[in-house]
């Protein structure tokens, strides 16, 4: 019998521990997995909190369905009939730009009509298919990308808030090659963005008159997915459906490798042993860990920087807004000199976000760009995010429900020099044989991505195990 530690109870922890019992049934290999979390609670970012009949979300709130990950997650956990798809107002997403909500354009046509791109800016876009790619080694941030390949205009009001929206990023400051790996091979495969997508859309075409299944070539795609109890349902349902021992209010101050395996020292003073341990808890909180174990690892985690950010749920009566909120809702555009960082129009993308007659708004604010913006108070915290609802909404009452989450880490940083780190961090953690690891801060921020991860770690965990068996 083998004992893992899986440490984090969030969606990669949960989800590892799930996909390693799974995989250890079908491999005939014994196993007992036991899952620490220092809070007392499961589910880590994922938490859907009601309130006065309103549905928030803590952190993210669903998934795209265009990836396998999840999906398959839900149907081996029996709980996709229970997937609640986003409705077609989501379909309607909007930039704030120039004092004026745009339309984000969904066709070639709508593009060109659209006036949330200047003509200048439009025909610098279109000399992206002329522009000789980088060819070169260097991790280009996204900022140098855009503005080299598509122009600055193009950067202000389409890459940067949807660096944003995606990391609550800084552009300026975010690898192309870690944050956004498909556009990078796209440059690196066809030597442009505009090139490949006529040479890919060829392809589909050709494969689609084979009656071949093609899958999307390089946008996001996909319809954001949930639950209608929120998005926690998916990390309850792991919770409900796991044999391993999860304990909560149980976090781990010290990891201690010895010989066939580890101590773990938790922050109650007791130990834990374990041949395997996996960690799916945030890169600062291993590097804590780490420290006496391994110095230059713990400094490798250390280098990876959270962006914080402040949640800010409105529920209004609807008679109260003049705006029609049929959609996604808006993202702000660099530049446009506004506390946040954009607002989602919660009750407009999933039903039962809002009792009957109201509606809930969800803002950020704060970001790699205005990162200070986590010490305001909550009053000042509401009294901005309502100045931005004024200005672009034309919001000019005060909320019937306010709920705010404050995050002082909210989501993983990858800065140039990601991808290298990484590999260092691999080389350093192959000297301590038996200690993986996942989470968002290394391969991806989603949901799709974390379980995707936890699947791929899982499986190393388990070829590790059979050898040893």
């Amino acid at each position: 019998m083998t004992r893992i530690a899986v440490l984090g109870a969030g969606i990669s922890g949960l989800s590892t521990a799930y996909a390693l019992e799974k995989l250890a049934e079908q491999e005939n290999l014994e196993i007992e997995v036991v899952v620490l979390e220092r809070l007392d609670r499961t589910g880590g970012k994922v938490m859907s909190v009601k309130a006065e009949g309103f549905l928030c979300e803590w952190g993210p709130n669903g998934f795209l369905d265009n990836k396998p990950m999840t999906l398959d997650l839900c149907r081996a956990l029996g709980v996709d009939a229970n997937l609640l798809r986003s409705n077609d107002n989501a379909r309607k997403r909007f930039i704030y730009a120039g004092g004026t909500l745009h339309r984000l354009p969904e066709t070639a046509g709508a593009f060109f009509k659209s006036k949330l791109i200047s003509w200048p800016g439009k025909m610098r876009l279109g000399c992206e298919m002329l522009i000789t790619p980088n060819r070169g080694n260097d991790d280009e941030t996204l900022a140098d990308f855009a503005r080299r390949r598509l122009g600055g205009e193009a950067l202000e009001r389409l890459i940067g808030p949807m660096v944003s929206g995606i990391f609550a990023g800084d552009p300026e400051t975010m690898s192309l090659r870690s944050c956004f790996p498909r556009i990078y091979q796209l440059e690196q495969e066809y030597g442009g963005l505009i090139k490949a997508m006529v040479k890919l859309g060829r392809k589909k075409r050709a494969e689609r008159k084979a009656g071949q299944q093609v899958a999307s070539a390089a946008g996001p795609g996909g319809i954001l997915t949930s639950f209608s109890g929120g998005i926690q349902d998916l990390t309850d349902s792991l919770v409900e459906k796991l044999k391993a021992e999860v304990r909560v209010g149980s976090g781990v101050e010290r990891l201690e490798p010895k010989q066939d395996g580890f101590l773990l020292h938790l922050e109650d003073a007791t130990t834990v042993e374990a041949e395997l341990v996996v960690s799916a808890v945030p890169a600062h909180a291993l590097t804590a860990m780490l420290q006496q174990a391994d110095a230059q690892a713990a400094t490798l985690l250390a280098q990876i920087p959270y962006a914080p950010m402040n949640i800010v749920c409105f529920g209004y009566e609807r008679e109260k807004i003049a705006r029609d909120l049929a959609g996604f809702g808006y993202l702000i555009a660099k530049g446009e000199k506004r506390h946040t960082l954009g607002t989602l129009w919660d009750s407009s993308i999933f039903p039962n976000r809002a009792p009957r007659g109201q509606v809930l708004l969800r803002s950020m604010l704060g970001g790699a760009t205005n990162p200070q913006a986590i010490e305001l108070t909550e009053e000042e915290v509401k009294k901005r995010t309502m100045a931005d609802l004024k200005q672009i909404m034309g919001i000019d009452a005060e909320p019937d429900f306010v709920k705010i989450f404050r995050h002082r880490r909210a989501i993983p940083q990858y800065i140039p020099g990601h991808g290298s780190r990484l590999a260092e961090l691999d080389e350093r953690l192959g000297q301590i044989p038996g200690l993986f690891l996942t989470g968002n801060a290394f391969f991806g921020v989603g949901i799709n991505d974390c379980v995707n991860a936890s699947n791929r770690i899982a499986q190393k965990m388990i070829d590790f195990v059979a050898k040893k068996q």
